[in-house]
């Protein structure tokens, strides 16, 4: 198995990780994860040309989010699941930012990540009330936490995308154009620091936070914390660029990473610096990308994306609003991210055509735990855990039966 840069990287420290940085447990799990992943001794499917009789063995991928190659792919399906929740209508890009003072308190308590989100959102939920209060206007708008910044350190910030306007109780749509970022950073600060003083737990940390870091923080940021607003996305091709750009990427791709040096032990990676643009690249020990890299992994089920006003209800008067991509064309946009034609239209090349008649090769088995399962043993066993339930004295001959699970 032909292994890329990284996993080269993890495989040879890994043991070193383990002792010198005592990695959280869901970090441990996702290196596992994408050390292994597209090892063919942890399963696959095959399958085998019915002309010819040519057979092959597609291994198994890990799906972690943290692996280059399927969290690329994590990231294009989130990016396109956003795209089919959004609204016909001008967007925002916001990018709300703390101090530099602030971030190690996230880094220590990743419970106080849920902060950020709680913060964004009052405040944003608070303008939009002020613009008619009557009327309750709501937008939509979704929140990625991103918690990296190029060089890759640790730098907590949220990436909103808000709708220009909202839709009032009346089902009414009102367009917003002005944003008043002097109350966002003002009312983010407030919000943020509020939320952080009542959820530190620690004793001792809580009394600094609250005598001196809360303190200096007003003292330091007079104008709230930065906001930064993009350009407004008007049509499909421009959200859906941001989205993908901005909201969806991972922490770093491959093509960032220059080389791995064993010799030295170094690792070479570039970016472009966010002030201005320039090229930067960067050398440093194999140990330190390594713990800038794992740092980035959230806990387990939590939340990265979050979906609140339009996109994060569920009403029947919002189903008459006019979305960006129209319901009946999703199964056609999802299609490009299946596992055949995503390599088809990246590569070039169908996995699934026999090399040597070009015939369509039909699926055979599953591969997992060393073992070889078909899969209608699959399905048996699957069905096997559940019950068919007993047929009504009035139910029609030669309908199906329906079944509940154990």
């Amino acid at each position: 198995m032909k292994r890329n840069i990284l996993q080269n990287l993890f495989r040879d420290h890994y043991e070193e990780i383990q002792y010198t940085l005592h990695p959280r447990k869901t970090e441990i799990e996702n290196i596992d994860k994408m050390l292994n992943c597209g090892d063919p001794a942890y399963g696959g499917a095959m399958y085998g040309c019915p002309d010819c009789g040519t057979l092959k063995f597609i291994p198994f991928r890990c799906h972690s989010r943290f692996c280059p190659t399927c969290g690329a792919m994590y990231s294009q399906k989130r990016a396109q699941a956003m795209s089919f929740k959004l609204i016909n209508c001008q967007h925002r890009h916001c990018v709300f930012t703390i101090s530099k003072e602030l971030r190690h308190y996230f880094l220590e308590d990743r419970d106080l990540l849920n902060c950020l989100f709680e913060a964004v959102s009052s405040v944003i939920n608070r303008m939009f009330y002020k613009i008619n209060k009557s009327q309750n206007f709501t937008p939509g708008y979704i929140l990625v936490l991103h918690t990296f910044g190029r060089p890759l350190e640790w730098n907590p910030h949220i990436h909103c995308l808000i709708s220009e306007g909202g839709v009032g109780d009346t089902g009414f749509w009102r367009r917003v154009n002005h944003f008043n970022y002097h109350y966002l950073r003002h009312a983010f600060q407030t919000a943020l620091l509020n939320l952080m003083e009542a959820r530190i737990t620690d004793p001792k940390k809580k009394a600094l936070f609250k005598k001196k870091e809360k303190a200096l923080s007003y003292k330091n940021q007079k104008d709230g914390f930065y906001i930064y607003a993009k350009p407004t996305l008007a049509d499909r091709h421009t959200v859906a660029k941001y989205i993908g750009r901005y909201l969806g990427r991972p922490v770093i791709g491959l093509s960032r990473i220059d080389s791995y040096d064993k010799e030295h032990d170094t690792v070479t990676f570039h970016y472009n610096r966010h002030e201005d643009e320039v090229l930067v690249t960067e050398t440093i020990p194999s140990m330190e990308f390594i713990k800038r890299l794992i740092q980035h992994i959230p806990e387990k089920d939590f939340k990265m994306i979050r979906y609140y006003g339009v996109y994060g209800r569920h009403r029947e008067s919002d189903k008459k609003l006019y979305r960006l991509i129209h319901p009946s064309k999703k199964p056609f946009f999802k299609s490009f991210l299946q596992w055949r034609s995503g390599i088809l239209s990246a590569f070039g090349y169908d996995p699934l055509s026999c090399p040597k008649c070009t015939r369509t090769m039909k699926f055979l088995e599953l591969h997992f735990n060393h073992k070889r399962v078909s899969l209608e043993a699959l399905y048996e066993k699957a069905m096997g855990k559940c019950r068919p339930k007993s047929r009504a004295p009035s139910s029609k001959i030669g309908s199906v039966p329906s079944y509940s699970c154990a």
